[in-house]
């Protein structure tokens, strides 16, 4: 069985395929990206769009996501950038999880998902 890996770096791959599954690792917005949990959860989707199609799919094929949030009052504020970008129709299973922290202090929102190869 073939493993493919995109974005592989010293610590982690971005994304994994096997068996016409794609495992992404969690998505978070640029540094740069300011506080807001909008913005940061849109650049994160963009992320995963991109490496959803360097992976031979798209959204409409996700099967699972995990979202975490540095902040449930910000629920709302991630859920209208999600609603927004989610391909109506080919919702996937979602959990939104509260996380003390993420890997930087910036971050306050990750995403992470799996999904099938077209």
């Amino acid at each position: 069985m073939t493993i493919q890996r995109i974005e592989t770096g010293p610590r982690m791959s971005q994304a994994v395929v096997h068996q016409k599954t794609i495992y992404l690792a969690g998505q978070v917005a640029d540094h740069d990206a300011g506080p807001s949990v909008f913005t940061q959860t849109q650049q994160a989707l963009a992320s995963i769009d991109r490496l959803l199609a360097a992976a031979g799919s798209d959204k409409t094929r996700i099967l699972s996501a995990t979202i975490w949030l540095t902040d449930m009052d910000t629920f709302g504020e991630m859920n209208r950038a999600w609603e927004a970008w989610v391909a109506p129709g080919s919702t996937p299973a979602r959990a939104t999880v509260h996380s003390a922290r993420l890997a930087a202090p910036e971050y306050r929102v990750e995403i992470g998902v799996i999904a099938a190869q077209a």
